[in-house]
């Protein structure tokens, strides 16, 4: 496999020599060779990065200036750059991180360019400012300024997609941005970069740093930055969000998640088991929203358990690079024990191994695990209510509506579900009970124009629709003269 090698970060709108000495090697999941390396960011990078996007920011007549008319096109010119560049960009995915190639062709070479043109046609139709009158005399005009330098830290598990929810509001609104990927994921924002260059994005719009946990604290504390933006877990949210609470720094937060994918006694999995694989088992278990807690009524328990034992058993787990893969490995070794580690203690609290759970025996390289069930499980058993982030499920049983929702409801968590049944209307009317930022009716699947984000420790503020636009934005009221409005 040949290998991508970076020397230099992208800072300021141009390839620049890093601060530090040490690089970041990445590393094929499935094969686990050496495929590339960038730098390795330090706190020295971070600093110029940030410098970097304050003087694009400060610029008289600069990105934050510029019409949303000219901000709009120029973003068009980044998305298509970014299409361009789709298909290598979903096979660095692929390959870093172990997403199946066909889905990393369906939204990782794809999402970052509709986002960008759906934030910028919004921007553009809903422009900056609107006259509103006054509830007692004269009138207002609001005006939505930027909110100016954006710390945006990103995760592994879907990163040009989670990078662009961040990245693609934040320029329509005028601000700028430093982002910091994850270690693991780094080959594709590196592309990003390339597609940043080939569009004249003007210089420290858009700054790339790559490096783990200590450079994003960096990142997140650094006096240059005005609004932070972090994908991830939940315990280093709480981190994020101190220290953020501390600066009086608005602060975006998505985190982990323990959905439930609830079927009611009318569903027919089977008919609709695509949907279902998607809402719960996607991406080889690796996504915050999934619907990881199947919970079946008892009058029904035994065929859901047998209909979901028989779709993670019929999973075809290989190569990542093979458009027949449905699951490929975990993003590392460090993420496979984790799961074995959980898988281990269902096993040891009692709950019911059906299939899965161990490792491939044709594969010898690799992170692989093949996909668990569990059933007969307790919801308040450690793997009903800790987030494992893997292909493991644990199919609970409940008697009626109302245990079901106390069960759906009963975690630490809110941020996605599913509801299943025959009556659409019915799964509404039981979506409209589950504490959660996001339900899904007979599907799950994000949508760009509608709100997503969490409740409880599943995270703070939203991403897409308006309100992500809002979210880089600070309204600012200007009470306009009474007398003027009297005199016409």
């Amino acid at each position: 496999m040949t290998r991508t090698r970076y020397d230099e970060l992208y800072i300021g709108g141009a390839w620049t020599a890093p601060a530090g000495r040490e690089s970041i090697p990445v590393h094929s999941a499935a094969t686990e060779e050496e495929v590339g390396s960038v730098p390795l960011g330090v706190e020295a990078d971070i600093d110029a990065a940030v410098e970097a996007a304050r003087a694009a920011w400060d610029d008289p007549g600069g990105w934050a200036r510029w019409s949303p008319q000219r901000r709009a096109e120029a973003m068009e010119r980044f998305a298509a750059e970014l299409e361009a560049r789709g298909e290598e960009t979903a096979r660095r995915v692929s390959i870093q991180n172990g997403m199946p190639i066909a889905l990393a062709r369906r939204i990782e070479a794809t999402a970052p360019a509709r986002l960008l043109r759906y934030y910028g046609n919004l921007v553009r139709e809903r422009g900056l400012e609107e006259r509103r009158p006054g509830a007692f005399s004269g009138a207002t005009l609001v005006v939505r300024e930027p909110v100016g330098v954006v710390g945006a830290v990103v995760p592994w598990n879907v990163p040009q997609s989670i990078s662009f929810m961040k990245i693609a509001p934040a320029l329509a609104a005028g601000c700028t941005v430093v982002l910091k990927p994850a270690p693991e994921t780094v080959l594709d924002a590196f592309l990003m970069a390339e597609a940043a260059i080939a569009a004249g994005l003007p210089a420290g719009v858009l700054n790339v740093v790559p490096g783990g946990g200590e450079l994003g604290a960096r990142l997140v504390a650094h006096p240059g930055v005005d609004k932070v933006s972090f994908t991830g877990s939940t315990a280093a949210g709480r981190v994020i969000a101190e220290t953020c609470g501390r600066l009086l720094r608005p602060v975006t937060l998505e985190l982990g998640g323990k959905s439930a994918a609830v079927v009611l006694d009318d569903a027919d999995l089977a008919a609709n088991i695509e949907r279902f694989f998607a809402a719960t088992l996607l991406n080889n278990g690796q996504i915050c929203y999934l619907g990881t807690r199947v919970l079946a009524p008892r009058s029904r328990y035994g065929d859901v358990v047998d209909t979901v034992t028989a779709l993670a058993a019929s999973l075809v787990v290989g190569d990542p690079l093979d458009a027949g893969t449905q699951l490929g490995p975990l993003v590392s070794a460090r993420q496979r024990d984790r799961v074995e580690s959980y898988i281990a203690k269902g096993l040891a609290e009692g709950d019911r191994l059906t299939t899965g759970g161990g490792r491939p025996t044709d594969r010898d390289r690799g992170w692989f695990v093949e996909p668990a069930v569990f059933a007969d499980v307790d919801p308040r058993h450690t793997i009903a209510q800790e987030e494992i982030f893997g292909p493991v499920l644990a199919v609970i049983p409940y008697a009626d509506e109302a245990e079901a929702v106390a069960i759906a409801n009963g975690t630490d968590y809110g941020l996605g579900g599913s509801v299943w049944s025959a009556d659409p209307e019915r799964a509404t009317a039981f979506a409209r009970k589950v504490h959660s930022g996001s339900v899904g009716v007979n599907h799950y699947a994000n949508d760009v124009g509608a709100p997503f984000g969490g409740v409880r420790h599943s995270g703070i503020g939203r991403e897409f629709g308006p309100e992500g636009l809002a979210a880089y934005q600070q309204p600012k009221s200007i009470y306009l003269d009474p007398s003027a409005a009297t005199a016409r």
